[in-house]
């Protein structure tokens, strides 16, 4: 009994714990038809992030829309994935990620660039703490595709250091020529 009740405080006190930020995308009314009328249900998306390189999305479904965010919420943090930054605000490189008719383009940008893309994907860019970054949606505007495509996308990013490791070789010789310093070539 005692382990049960200190297992739920563990779980209140992670809770509690504000560490992820999290972003309501959409909210969609539902409404089944019955014998009496219609009945109405509410489905939530939700993005959560630490804005230090983990994000997540989660859907929930409930009779009233406090209920579908929470359930949301909670399925956003169970599926979170952590994402290689540059210097903590931009990508390493231009990635492209694809669900269903959805496909998104995302490319590294300046410091000072800002954000620029739309709607969902700028979501899972401001919760993951991208600060620099361009962006388009081709295809589908649904919702659930745009962040579906843009978390494909965020998967396949690799930063220099995941290289070097895979290939046994060193971040010096992974990365461009005209990235590293100038020898003397004259």
């Amino acid at each position: 009994m005692a382990e049960r009740d200190n297992r739920r405080s563990r779980r209140d006190d992670r809770d509690e714990n504000p560490e992820f930020a999290d972003r309501l995308v959409a909210i969609n009314r539902v409404s089944k038809t019955v014998k009496g009328g219609k009945r109405f249900g509410f489905a939530a998306l939700v993005v959560v992030g630490d804005q230090k390189g983990r994000v997540g999305f989660g859907k929930g479904k409930a009779k009233e829309v406090p209920e579908a965010v929470r359930k949301a919420t909670e399925q956003a943090k169970r599926n979170m994935i952590r994402v290689p930054l540059r210097d903590g605000r931009t990508l390493h490189h231009d990635i492209e990620g694809r669900h269903g008719a959805g496909k998104v383009v995302m490319r590294t940008a300046v410091a000072g660039t800002g954000i620029i893309a739309g709607g969902p994907m700028r979501a899972v860019f401001e919760m993951l703490g991208l600060q620099d970054v361009v962006a388009k949606s081709l295809g589908s505007q649904n919702p659930y595709n745009m962040i579906r495509a843009t978390m494909d996308g965020l998967k396949k990013q690799v930063s220099p250091r995941q290289v070097a490791q895979r290939r046994s070789k060193k971040v010096a010789d992974i990365l461009r020529k005209d990235d590293a310093p100038a020898s003397a070539e004259a």
